[in-house]
């Protein structure tokens, strides 16, 4: 039992499990955003397109049966308003993604340019000392 005990600690504080845990907290309330993002501004602007406030509501009645609710019908309504859901998911984590590719890319040419600059900084001196040393090594 002590072995397995260690062995769980030792999974529990790896560096990965504890990211992992962190984007799970962030995805989490990330969700929410979106999710007020549909239900508030998108959906209400969507019913003046179709004249109707609710289109989670939207359903196609199964004639016949009847449930505890009323009747039985295909909630598609709800099926639209997640399929927006998860639209609006992928393409806000998508321009985060492609935000943060730019910004890595512009920091190397910073930093390509620095080491460039710095090579070329090389006084008169600096130049002659350096022949001086590829000579001595051949």
């Amino acid at each position: 039992m002590k072995k397995f005990i260690q062995d769980f600690k030792s999974f529990a504080m790896k560096g990965n499990v504890i990211d992992m845990a962190v984007g799970v907290v962030i995805g989490g309330a990330f969700g929410k955003i979106v999710t007020s993002i549909v239900n508030d501004i998108i959906m209400p602007l969507l019913s003046l397109v179709t004249g109707k406030i609710d289109l989670s509501g939207l359903s196609y009645p199964i004639s016949g049966i009847k449930g505890d609710e009323g009747y039985v019908g295909i909630m598609y309504g709800q099926f639209l308003q997640n399929v927006l859901d998860f639209l609006l998911i992928a393409l806000s984590i998508f321009i985060v993604i492609r935000l943060a590719g730019k910004f890595r890319r512009k920091e190397e040419i910073k930093e390509e340019a620095k080491e460039e600059a710095a090579e070329q900084k090389l006084t008169k001196e600096e130049e002659l000392l350096t022949e001086i040393r590829d000579l001595l090594k051949k």
